[in-house]
C-alpha cells in the first residue's frame, strides 16, 4: 500500500513510500482511510526525526472487523484516533478508539474531530462547572481553541479568547467568545479558569489574570519557547490558585477515546459543533500542508483526502 514516510528533511517532512497492509490484532479493526487530519504535535515529531510513522486522526470504512467481535462491523463508516501510521491507505485502530459515523457526517468533517475535539472536551471536564464563570483561553485560533470556545460557550461560560489576528478572532466571536484579544496581558481579568497552550511569555501573562482560588490548566507549548515562571510572583498573586498540567490522555482521563469521539460526532451531526477546517486537499500535498501549518498559514484543522488506488 501507499503510505507517507518521514524523510528527515526539514523542507519536505514526508514523502510517498510503500508499506505492508497492517495486520489487526484481536481487538482492532482494519480501516480503509478516506481522510486524515494533521496536528501540530505531529509536525514537531517529524521535525525531530524520530522515525515515528505519522497519523493519529483518520476517517474511513472498516474493511475487516475486529476478530474478537468488538467494535464496528465490516462496511461501517468510522472515525478513529490511532497511536500512529494513519497517513496510509489502510490503518488499524483499537475498537475502543473508534466511533461510527452517520450518513450525514462526511469523512472530511469527521477526520478533523479526534485529537483536537477530544482535547477540548476533556479540558471542559477538567475545568469543572463553568456555567457563569469567566474563562481565558490562549492559542484559541487552533483546532482545540475553536472546539473549546464553542463547547464552553454552550455550557454557559463567559470566554475571552487570545488570537493573533482579527480575522481569526471574528470567527471565535461567532462561535461564542465574549471578547477576543491579541495578547493575554490585554485581557480584562480576573478569570476563574485560564487555559494556556502557548508557553513562553504567554503563560506568566495569563497566570497574572487568574482570580483568587482560580485554576490554570497548562495544556501545550505551541510557541516552542521555554517558560520562565517566578513563583514568588505566583505566591504573591491570586490566593489559593491552582496551576495544573493537562494532557488529554493522562491518568486523570483514563478512559477510551471512542465514547468521546461518539459525543463529538453526535454534536457535529446535530449542528451543535462546527469543525473549523482551514484547508482540504489531496494527500499528495501533505508536505506542503505541513510547512504551512508550521508557519501558521492555516486556521483550524487541515484535512487531507486519499484518492482511490
Amino acid at each position: 500500500m501507499k503510505a507517507l514516510i518521514p524523510t528527515g528533511q526539514a523542507g519536505e517532512l514526508v514523502a510517498f513510500g510503500t508499506a505492508e497492509v497492517p495486520e489487526p490484532a484481536g481487538g482492532q479493526a482494519l480501516i480503509k482511510v478516506e481522510a486524515f487530519s494533521i496536528n501540530r504535535g505531529e509536525i514537531f515529531k517529524l521535525a525531530g526525526g524520530t522515525g515515528w510513522l505519522p497519523g493519529k486522526d483518520i476517517a474511513g470504512t472498516v474493511v475487516r472487523a475486529a476478530a474478537d467481535g468488538s467494535g464496528p462491523r465490516e462496511g461501517q463508516r468510522v472515525v478513529a484516533h490511532v497511536p500512529a501510521a494513519g497517513w496510509a491507505e489502510y490503518a488499524v485502530a483499537g475498537t475502543g478508539s473508534i466511533a461510527a459515523l452517520p450518513a450525514h457526517v462526511d469523512a472530511v468533517t469527521a477526520a478533523a474531530l479526534p485529537l483536537a475535539g477530544i482535547t477540548a472536551l476533556r479540558l471542559l471536564r477538567a475545568a469543572g462547572s463553568i456555567a457563569g464563570r469567566r474563562v481565558l483561553i490562549t492559542g484559541a485560533s487552533g483546532g482545540v481553541g475553536h472546539y473549546f470556545v464553542e463547547l464552553a460557550a454552550a455550557a454557559g461560560a463567559e470566554i475571552t479568547a487570545v488570537s493573533a489576528t482579527p480575522e481569526r478572532g471574528h470567527r471565535l466571536m461567532e462561535l461564542g467568545a465574549e471578547a477576543v484579544v491579541s495578547d493575554p496581558g490585554a485581557a480584562s481579568g480576573p478569570f476563574d479558569v485560564v487555559l494556556e497552550s502557548v508557553g513562553g511569555r504567554s503563560l506568566p501573562a495569563a497566570l497574572a489574570k487568574l482570580a483568587p482560588h482560580g485554576t490554570l490548566l497548562w495544556f501545550g507549548q505551541a510557541s516552542r519557547e521555554p517558560v520562565t515562571l517566578d513563583f514568588f510572583d505566583f505566591f504573591a498573586g491570586p490566593e489559593g490558585a491552582t496551576l495544573r498540567h493537562f494532557h488529554y490522555d493522562d491518568a486523570f482521563e483514563a478512559r477510551p477515546f471512542g465514547p468521546d469521539l461518539a459525543t463529538l460526532v453526535q454534536l457535529t451531526g446535530d449542528g451543535r459543533l462546527h469543525p473549523e477546517i482551514g484547508r482540504i486537499t489531496d494527500w499528495a500535498d501533505t508536505a506542503t500542508v505541513l510547512n504551512d501549518l508550521r508557519e501558521r498559514r492555516i486556521t483550524g484543522n487541515a484535512v487531507l483526502t486519499l484518492t482511490s488506488p
